[in-house]
């Protein structure tokens, strides 16, 4: 008896373990930092003070970004809950032409990094802009200026709105057929049904988009900086506070981070306030048939979806085709050459395997981590593990910038010095991207049934075996699923990286953007495609490992 009392307790002790060194993992590269960054903006020369506070509250310079953000990323949330909640409707409820294709340029429209969308239309609508000089050339016109508020809120709306396809469309796929038909027997159909039966029923998704997508939206460092000209934003702000506009003064830019911390904090926070007013699960027995449209009907839906996600992709287009054009200096000229590709892989070839060497290990790390997790929160739902989950969840509420500062802050001086290194850019991409997986993982363990897991204990197997052969098989969808979406934002990472980078671990995404800031815009092209087709073969392995035609989150 005694005997088996021992084996159980050890079977326990490795996941408590587990749990305990993740909290560990946190606690080191996640809470360290930001107690560091606190007490970095509140203490100077070993007093406490709340003057870094009162200088940037003081001043309308600083106070007016708080103000400009929160109104593009509204209008940029608004934007793309129309343009994509019908899209995700039309895809999901009707036959359209070349939907995989469809689908695949969605998720590439949003998975390029944003600045690269700001320098592509500034390609096509700056004010030297290929579509610009055309219709002046051709009309007189003068197109409205890219630059500014008008310029970050284009490339915002059309580099999201896919976020809100994609939650929207996994919703749409939840919803029971016989709702439907239910409705429509009572009269309900069309646009009616669709007002006051689909969107509800989905509100709970919608609600998580909207916040992601203004979160997003909200912490967007490359595209004002690119775009916004006069237009000044808080990410901005965060940046110059802490490297430039200040000079040695981190502490004024600790404090600015300090309180971009607390914004989001509290904007994450209303989020799920209003969302637990909708919590309810949906389970479709029998899913929705998409129908076939005829005659205009069908024209219309298709120019709908084509025409947005083909304007969407259009500066993506423009810069691969650009990638390819002769240069005579920083100069693009007629003709066609591979030269840009020659001066990329010359000047900054190591870019290429540091995004997969780098990347790579991160993306390996947020699995193994975000598996364990999923079951920790999921099977052993406690205090700890509880507290694990609420951590997992902070570096998506916080900007990029203040992650990237706060890890500078914890660990450019002894015991532990790891700024400059290859490990400091693995950790942060691992801290900022390990909550895709996460969620993922946990929405799929959710729905496998403890049973199974505990008819292999019964059989023999130990909980770890019954876990890591059985469940974790079951879950390789969500796992994927979460981890492609992870990959694609840790390769298009800027904003953490750009405080992180130095010259031996620069990647894809810092290479495009030192070229676009020195003007080199055929290299930058070069490195942008890359990029690009680096995203269409992940989705294209996804799509074959999965075997799936869609993906939704």
């Amino acid at each position: 008896m005694s005997t088996m009392t021992t084996k159980k307790n050890k079977k326990k002790d490795v996941w408590l373990v587990i749990s305990l060194s993740i909290l560990a993992v946190y606690g080191l590269f996640l809470i360290y930092p930001l107690v560091k960054l606190l007490f970095q903006a509140v203490y100077v020369g070993g007093k406490f003070t709340l003057e870094h506070f009162v200088e940037f509250f003081s001043r309308s310079y600083y106070t007016k970004t708080i103000t400009n953000s929160f109104v593009v990323s509204s209008c940029a949330t608004i934007i793309t809950l129309i343009i994509g909640i019908p899209l995700a409707y039309f895809y999901q409820m009707y036959e359209i032409k070349g939907k995989t294709a469809l689908q695949i340029i969605i998720i590439l429209c949003s998975m390029s990094a944003p600045f690269i969308g700001a320098y592509s239309w500034i390609l096509l609508l700056g004010r030297s802009g290929l579509i610009t000089q055309f219709i002046y050339n051709l009309t007189g016109f003068k197109m409205p200026s890219i630059y500014g508020f008008n310029g970050i809120l284009l490339v915002l709306s059309l580099q999201l709105f896919p976020l809100v396809f994609l939650y929207v469309s996994g919703a749409l796929k939840n919803i029971d057929n016989s709702l439907l038909e239910a409705s429509e027997n009572m009269g309900c159909s069309g646009v009616a049904r669709f007002f006051k039966v689909v969107i509800p029923l989905c509100m709970p998704t919608i609600l998580a988009a909207t916040l992601l997508v203004f979160m997003r939206a909200f912490a967007d460092f490359g595209t004002p900086l690119l775009i916004g000209e006069g237009y000044r934003t808080f990410p901005v702000i965060i940046y110059n506070a802490y490297f430039s506009e200040v000079g040695t003064n981190h502490a004024f830019g600790a404090a600015v981070s300090v309180i971009a911390i607390l914004i989001t904090a509290i904007i994450f926070l209303g989020q799920r306030f209003i969302n637990s007013k909708f919590q309810f699960t949906m389970n479709a027995l029998h899913p929705i048939e998409r129908k076939q449209l005829h005659g205009w009907k069908n024209l219309l839906v298709h120019i709908y979806c084509w025409g947005i996600v083909l304007i969407a992709f259009a500066p993506q287009v423009y810069v691969i085709y650009t990638s390819f054009q002769k240069t005579s200096g920083k100069l693009f000229v007629e003709g066609f050459s591979l030269d840009s590709y020659r001066e990329a892989f010359k000047n900054m070839g190591r870019a290429i395997p540091n995004t997969f060497l780098i990347g790579g290990l991160a993306l390996l790390i947020v699995i193994v981590l975000a598996i364990l997790i999923s079951y920790l929160v999921v099977r052993r739902n406690n205090t700890a593990n509880k507290v694990i989950d609420t951590l997992s969840m902070i570096p998506y509420i916080i900007p990029g910038s203040v992650v990237g500062i706060a890890l500078v802050i914890a660990f450019n001086t002894k015991p532990l010095i790891l700024t400059g290194s290859a490990a400091i850019m693995v950790i942060a991409l691992v801290i900022r991207r390990i909550p895709y997986t996460i969620r993922s993982s946990v929405a799929v363990l959710q729905q496998i049934p403890m049973s199974i897991e505990e008819a292999a204990i019964s059989l023999g197997s130990t909980k770890l075996q019954a876990f890591f052969k059985i469940t974790v098989p079951m879950m390789a969808n969500g796992i994927l699923s979460g981890a492609i979406l992870s990959w694609i934002t840790i390769i298009t990472e800027l904003s953490t990286a750009i405080i992180l980078y130095n010259l031996n671990t620069i990647t894809l995404t810092l290479a495009v953007y030192v070229n676009v800031s020195r003007g080199s815009y055929g290299i930058a092209a070069a490195y942008a495609t890359i990029l690009t087709v680096t995203t269409v073969l992940s989705l294209l392995l996804f799509m074959k490992v999965s075997k799936s035609k869609e993906i939704t989150f």
